[in-house]
């Protein structure tokens, strides 16, 4: 691995200034590991030509001493956002082919700030699943593996391909989207950082929907001060997603050095599962600890109907799927089978196109929006996220900063061990995580430590609306307290 991949976004973009390296050379440095890690399956397209291109533009721009704020920084790009010219996939076979005549908001306001395009990242299938075993382009395999093991290991979903990337150093960051928890579990289980934000913080526009009322992009990177430096670019108001925020972008990354004194974090005692692993208990108390002794004053709180939020969101997310994938039918554009009849087309395309997963939760969606059962499932679970919301702005009235609570109920797991039958083992992945998007918040997660199998754990922040910029500067409290997570030795190259 070059010297150049071993630097964060923030080190990388400061030497870029310096001139202490060329953009191009920080460019070729990542495609060259990009290339060396296909073992990983983190990238579904790769973008070399353009992006020594776009380092060729970034060279001149520095040396005319016109340096945009990511100028020069190579980044990976979830296959989940259009991308003019470039297949998007969203990791399904029924995009097959399909190029994008326009860019989404998100990448438009990367390359606006001068970021470099290393490829289109792996991802489960239209963002539904939390390994990354769903999509129709392979399954990402983790750089990590447990200690004395040759066995591989999943990244986390739906962001699997970014979380994987970043932290086999592949690219200095990487945007991901989230749902139900597809930045901050996959996060969590690649010692990286990831923040979704309040939703509404970044547009949603020319981003494949999943469900709309839920999904939020945002980073993934090494660090805490990376993600706010990208999370800083891709955020904005945008008129063409009405439900995007007209607020000023904050200096997210100004925030990250605020420390904690005199800040109240809130410990959810609903968040002590039955069943939760001693390492997982031990790191949150950890992280408590870590936060009070930087001047935080610890608060237990209750967010008494957390226990209705796992079976709500998935009601409510399958909805919206089952709503906005019906545009997906052969027609217009990617996938097509050839039939007799409309009808037939229509059926043989999205049964050829559509994995198993995403079938599952398209009929799921369809089965809770239909009479006689709309009113049974789909308004209940509405009022249970309305209750949940009203649970987190009583604690946010009674003083409280910022939430503290394990990112996931345990480390990575091994790459078939959830494939079963039974779904529902897989979707207990997001327990902790699911509540921050049926309330619209932000949430962050920082690593914290390793397990006894040497695999990484994650701590999760959650904040008020519009407060991103609290929890960068209690997330990188965490970051400083822990140390920075090691990569195990490259297996892959």
């Amino acid at each position: 691995m070059s010297e150049l991949n071993e630097l964060t976004l923030a080190e990388a973009r400061d030497g870029l200034k310096a001139k202490r390296f060329s953009a191009r050379e920080l460019t070729q440095a990542h495609v060259d590991a990009v290339e060396k890690a296909r073992a990983l399956n983190a990238f579904i397209l790769e973008t070399p030509e353009r992006a020594l291109a776009q380092a060729e533009v970034s060279d001149r721009k520095i040396a005319a001493g016109e340096a945009r704020p990511l100028e020069g920084l190579p980044l990976g790009i979830k296959d989940l956002f259009c991308t003019h010219g470039v297949t998007t996939t969203a990791g399904s076979k029924i995009l097959e082919g399909f190029e994008p005549h326009y860019e989404s908001a998100v990448t438009a306001n990367l390359w606006r700030d001068g970021a470099v395009m290393l490829g289109k990242l792996n991802l489960d299938e239209f963002a539904m699943g939390s390994s990354n075993e769903t999509s129709a382009y392979g399954t990402v395999v983790s750089p990590w593996r447990r200690t004395g093991s040759d066995a591989q290991i999943v990244p986390g979903g739906s962001s699997g391909g970014s979380a994987a990337a970043v932290a086999a150093h592949l690219c200095l960051g990487a945007t991901a989207t989230d749902t139900g928890g597809s930045i901050r579990q996959p996060a969590a289980f690649t010692g990286t950082v990831g923040i979704k934000p309040t939703y509404g913080r970044c547009s949603r526009w020319g981003t494949v929907a999943f469900a709309s009322s839920l999904d939020q992009a945002g980073p993934i990177a090494r660090t805490v001060r990376d993600c706010a430096v990208l999370l800083a670019s891709m955020a904005g108001p945008d008129a063409r997603d009405t439900t995007c925020v007209d607020l000023p972008v904050p200096d997210f990354e100004a925030a990250v050095s605020r420390g904690v004194k005199g800040l109240t974090i809130g410990i959810p005692k609903e968040y002590r599962v039955d069943g939760m692993p001693a390492e997982i208990q031990k790191l949150w108390d950890q992280g408590a600890a870590w936060l009070k002794e930087a001047g935080a004053t610890i608060k237990e709180i209750s967010l008494p109907h957390t226990q209705y939020a796992l079976p709500a969101y998935y009601i409510v997310a399958p909805a919206e799927a089952s709503s906005n994938l019906a545009r997906y039918d052969g027609v217009r554009y990617g996938l097509r089978v050839p039939a007799n009849d409309i009808v037939g087309l229509y059926e043989k395309t999205r049964a050829a196109g559509f994995g198993r997963e995403v079938k599952r939760r398209i009929m799921i969606g369809t089965y809770v929006l239909s009479a006689g059962y709309y009113d049974a499932y789909y308004v209940r679970a509405q009022k249970i996220r309305t209750l949940i919301k009203r649970d987190f702005e009583a604690a946010y009235a009674e003083g409280v900063d910022a939430i503290l609570t394990p990112a996931t109920p345990s480390a990575a797991f091994g790459i078939g061990e959830k494939a079963s039958a039974d779904p529902v083992e897989m979707y207990l992945n997001d327990v902790f995580t699911v509540t921050v998007n049926m309330a619209g918040l932000p949430g962050i997660a920082v690593p914290a430590g390793l397990d006894s199998q040497g695999l990484p754990l994650g701590l999760q922040l959650i904040g008020r609306p519009f407060d991103e910029e609290t929890l960068f500067a209690v997330a990188q409290t965490i970051e400083d307290a822990a140390g920075r997570t090691a990569l195990p030795k490259p297996w892959w190259a």
